[in-house]
């Protein structure tokens, strides 16, 4: 029994640097296409858009950087249509594997509401949110995201879930 408890530690041991989880394949530029859930004031739709930004290694398993993406909506309501929605992040990740990156950001949001009867307006807030990136590939990724924005004004906020696909280059 000692001899096998004794394998077993020698066997974690030697076996941990390889196991090590690296940050170093979530790092650089990168760009995707994003699509999912919308629910703006109790209003559902389908939410699209595309994202770009650029993640940095602070340490062998955490990232940092900028993120920026532009989107629409098909949420709408009997007075009121979501359309253009613009962001702004800082996006702070987490390898958790080394094909897994768990991550959180925050930042501004700008969405333009059309009301029917015409014209449109636009409201800023700030959105936060998480998610997890799972590397396919040295260059390819699929995502899965929450984002939340609490918009000026006692507007409301908006959820919405997302999915995505993306480069990095």
């Amino acid at each position: 029994m000692k001899n096998a408890i004794i394998a077993a530690v020698a066997a974690t041991l030697i076996s941990a640097p390889a196991m090590a989880q690296d940050a170093s394949s979530f790092t650089g530029p990168r760009a995707g296409v994003t699509m999912g859930y919308d629910k703006i004031q109790g209003d559902d739709g389908l939410s699209y858009g595309v994202t770009a930004g650029y993640d940095v290694g602070l340490s062998s398993r955490v990232t940092i950087g900028p993120e920026v993406s532009i989107s629409d909506s098909t949420a709408n309501s009997a007075t009121t249509d979501a359309s253009r929605d613009l962001a702004a992040s800082l996006r702070l990740g987490y390898a958790v594997t080394p094909k897994v990156l768990a991550f959180g950001k925050v930042g501004y949001a700008n969405t333009r509401f059309e009301p029917v009867a015409g014209g449109n307006y636009s409201l800023e807030g700030v959105r936060y949110g998480g998610g997890l990136e799972y590397s396919i590939s040295p260059k390819t990724y699929i995502s899965a995201e929450y984002q939340r924005s609490e918009y000026e004004g006692n507007f409301g906020g908006r959820d919405t879930g997302l999915v995505g696909v993306g480069f990095r280059f």
